[in-house]
């Protein structure tokens, strides 16, 4: 996947052209943990180190670094994080309609808990994790790569992230396996 990159009259700011859409629609921006939160790629591109801010528009992802950062580091590895996200054909932009009153809160410890603890040791087995939507007190997650299909994904659900999830978080009921547009979403 090629990307393309434009410098811009600011030293602190690449924008880059992946050749696929970002976004189905207008634009988001990325400058603290509660924000990004809302975007997986945003806090992988955060989880980097040295990136102050994130922008995206349908066909861009505008990152903003921080002054003490070098892009001749930063550069490829932000370069690698957005070819690895839109390869495995994740979202980009987690869209939650009608949250009720502290939602945003108990997804954010979701997704902290799913990338913290979970992701690292479903990743070792060569397989991903992905965070879908929280909703009457179900966590709906993507099994992706070689947790895909494999017989022991039910066991790893229900022992390991359910259990894990719903000791941290009391809001969490049940975490249920969906599966790629499984809910008519042909993005």
């Amino acid at each position: 996947m090629l990307i393309e990159t434009q410098n811009t009259p600011d030293p602190e700011v690449i924008n880059f052209f992946p050749p696929v859409k970002i976004l189905k629609s207008g634009r988001a921006e990325f400058a603290d943990a509660k924000s990004m939160r809302k975007s997986p790629l945003a806090e992988k591109l955060f989880d980097l180190g040295g990136v102050q801010s994130v922008f995206m528009t349908e066909e861009m992802i505008s990152v903003t670094k921080e002054a003490g950062a070098s892009w001749d580091d930063l550069k490829p590895l932000v370069l690698a994080e957005i070819m690895d996200h839109l390869s495995l054909g994740e979202e980009t932009l987690i869209e939650q309609a009608d949250t009720a009153p502290g939602q945003d809160e108990i997804i954010g410890q979701i997704i902290g808990l799913l990338n913290a603890r979970i992701r690292p040791a479903v990743k070792q087995d060569g397989g991903d994790i992905v965070f879908k939507k929280f909703d009457k007190g179900i966590v709906y997650v993507e099994m992706k790569g070689n947790c895909a299909g494999c017989p022991y994904a039910l066991v790893t659900l229900k022992e390991g992230v359910e259990k894990v999830l719903k000791n941290y978080i009391p809001q969490v009921k049940e975490v249920r396996a969906c599966e790629k547009n499984a809910e008519g979403d042909n993005s």
